[in-house]
């Protein structure tokens, strides 16, 4: 499914060769067969408006809206294990799916990057890219709403790939729940998280290195980004 691969190079952080790659990327949507006019419209005013702007001011916002607490963040597995040590092995369960798809990734990527996923479920059949993408439709739902709530052109991507999964999960739903949310991207909140992590750094310093690091993991698994190869498909 051609068009997930195109939204999962719209979900990495964007850089130069996407600029010169946009067209690229609309060609791809044009030969896919996956969406409809309004999606595909959807994703070509979304690579326009993007690629319209200054590169700096996206990567600037990109690293605001996706970097800054956990709420938005690609790492699936943030919204479901959090730091909990059942998060290590649902990544090593995620891997071996990956190896067993014939799929490598370097040691810098981590598997539950939705970027990354999306590029796995894009080689895989209809019915199981669909299978996929049900599977992670509570969180493209909650991201969305999350997204939508912070007036942000992304969440436009997670209204097309909830689309394409074909689930029954209830948007507007997800929507009220997170109302009266409280956001975890303020210099407030974010401090918060700074001060419990410091706590925790004296708190365990003669316990070696796995809690120190704890935080730094979270953001060490940057994806080096990858663009299309119509050829190779």
């Amino acid at each position: 499914m051609i068009e997930l691969l195109v939204i999962s190079r719209l979900l990495e952080y964007p850089d130069a060769a996407l600029w010169q790659h946009q067209q690229e990327l609309r060609d791809a949507l044009a030969d896919g067969v996956a969406l409809d006019l309004q999606q595909t419209a959807q994703l070509n005013e979304f690579i326009s408006t993007l690629c319209g702007g200054d590169l700096l001011d996206a990567q600037a916002s990109y690293s605001e809206l996706f970097d800054r607490g956990r709420a938005t963040s690609l790492l699936l597995f943030e919204h479901v294990h959090g730091e909990s040590r059942d998060r290590g092995q649902a990544m090593v369960n995620l891997m071996s799916q990956y190896e067993q798809a014939g799929m490598e990734i370097d040691s810098r990527e981590l598997p539950d990057h939705l970027p990354l996923y999306l590029e796995y479920l894009s080689q895989r059949s209809e019915s199981e890219a669909r299978g996929g993408l049900q599977d992670i439709a509570p969180i493209l739902a909650l991201l969305g709403a999350r997204l939508k709530q912070r007036e942000s052109k992304y969440a436009v991507l997670f209204d097309v790939m909830i689309g394409l999964s074909q689930s029954d999960v209830v948007v507007e739903s997800v929507s009220q729940q997170i109302a009266d949310e409280a956001r975890d991207d303020t210099p407030q909140a974010l401090d918060a998280v700074w001060e419990e992590e410091q706590v925790k750094f004296i708190a365990d310093q003669g316990c070696g290195e796995s809690e120190i690091s704890s935080h730094q993991r979270r953001f060490a698994g940057a994806v080096a980004p990858q663009y299309l190869n119509i050829g190779g498909q």
